[in-house]
């Protein structure tokens, strides 16, 4: 079992830059894919990025391709977010979460196919 804590949520003005962490413990960390999702002011959680456990493989949303870049270090077990050229529509909640094996661009974008999540860390963006 895996446990996922973020880092790095805060208020940024609008064209700003945050970076996410997401902390994971246990001796596998490599074994696992895992995600960024968010949820924004009374919306539904939406898939935001998604790397592989060997870090080659990356996918993002549209929304934040070419702003949002993900990213792992296997030897400090944490996966990064760096979000830049921020917008107002960035504000939500960021979760994290893992999920074992591999697979096609949709079981890295399906919430449900992922067993492990953090609390979640706010991000605003202020305009």
């Amino acid at each position: 079992q895996v446990q996922l804590v973020e880092f790095g949520g805060g208020l940024v003005q609008a064209g700003g830059s945050l970076r996410l962490s997401c902390a994971a413990s246990g001796p596998t960390f490599s074994n696992y894919a895992m995600a960024w999702f968010r949820q924004g002011p009374g919306k539904e959680r939406v898939f935001v990025a998604a790397i592989g456990r060997s870090g080659t493989i990356t996918y993002y949303d549209d929304a934040v391709k070419g702003r949002f870049t993900v990213s792992r270090d296997s030897a400090k077990n944490t996966m990064y977010l760096q979000m830049n050229s921020l917008i107002p529509e960035d504000t939500a909640v960021y979760s994290c979460a893992a999920r074992l094996g591999s697979g096609s661009r949709s079981a890295y974008t399906r919430s449900n196919d992922y067993r492990y999540w953090g609390q979640g860390t706010q991000v605003t963006v202020s305009s």
